[in-house]
């Protein structure tokens, strides 16, 4: 399976001078959307790029679970922009976004039902049609389970992985939020989700507010996603984890030794 190693960092054009100056990058992540594929690369990807650091375009407007067919021009979209990056594989979320001509402007998340299963399966097999790279698929965090789940999410996750033949992207962050806010442990879902076909790992950190823990991506990881990262590695080590981190930058060392404790915890060479 090709894609990306090591650990890794959420590009973004506030942080730019920092991602340059990681000497032992392997790879970065950029929101798809934010790039064009026929007009010039953000500054500063074309000189990762050309330093031999990977870069994996992110989706985050396809709608995937939708009940609508994805939208053509989206898709397009996706696929030229993978082949403007060179990129070794692109990623996208099992969620929906629009329904009825409507956009909701985030990541919502699906009953786990037949019907939705069916449902992502068509737009993912329509998407891969068109992508010039395999893709890889990132189950999101949900604060409430639909009363009409008919699967849990490992089932949920595995049929849909298996009728497409999509990769994995696990976020431990949205493990660790989903397991705080629905009850349940998350080393279960670990023992039943297909590891073998996880591209690469999304780490996060987060905060609890009203009750609820938030996969915010502005606070520091906390220990317990850490610990949930050693646990995965020891069932089985992804080849490639990749801090997200998006605004309320902290200062250089403070992103650095995040950098670090994740390259620990997974076993990775650090990049720093």
């Amino acid at each position: 399976m090709s894609g990306p190693s090591g650990v890794g960092i959420g590009w973004r054009p506030e942080i730019a001078g920092f991602v340059a100056g990681l000497p032992g990058l392997r790879f970065v992540e950029v929101v798809a959307e934010a790039v064009s594929p026929t007009g010039p690369l953000p500054d500063g990807l074309t000189e990762l790029r050309d330093r031999g650091v990977e870069v994996v375009p992110h989706g985050v407007r396809l709608s995937l679970g939708g009940a609508e067919p994805v939208d053509a021009a989206r898709v397009t979209h996706l696929a030229g922009v993978a082949a403007a990056l060179d990129a070794p594989l692109v990623s996208e979320h099992i969620a929906f976004v629009r329904a009825g001509g409507l956009e909701a402007g985030h990541l919502l998340p699906l009953p786990r039902s037949r019907e939705a299963v069916a449902a992502v399966v068509a737009n993912v097999r329509r998407t891969r049609a068109e992508l010039p790279v395999p893709l890889a698929l990132e189950p999101i965090a949900a604060l409430f389970d639909w009363p009409d789940d008919e699967l849990d999410e490992a089932d949920f996750l595995t049929e849909i992985l298996d009728a497409t033949d999509a990769l994995l992207l696990l976020d431990v962050a949205n493990v660790h939020a989903n397991a705080r806010n629905q009850g349940g442990d998350p080393t279960a879902l670990l023992d039943r989700l297909p590891l073998e076909r996880i591209a690469y790992v999304h780490v996060a950190g987060g905060a609890e507010h009203g009750g609820f823990y938030h996969d915010t991506h502005t606070d520091p990881v906390p220990a317990a996603v850490l610990d949930l990262v050693r646990d995965l590695c020891r069932r089985r080590r992804p080849p490639a984890l990749l801090l997200e981190r998006d605004g309320h930058y902290p200062p250089a060392a403070e992103l650095r030794a995040e950098l670090d404790a994740l390259a620990t915890a997974a076993g990775h060479p650090v990049v720093t």
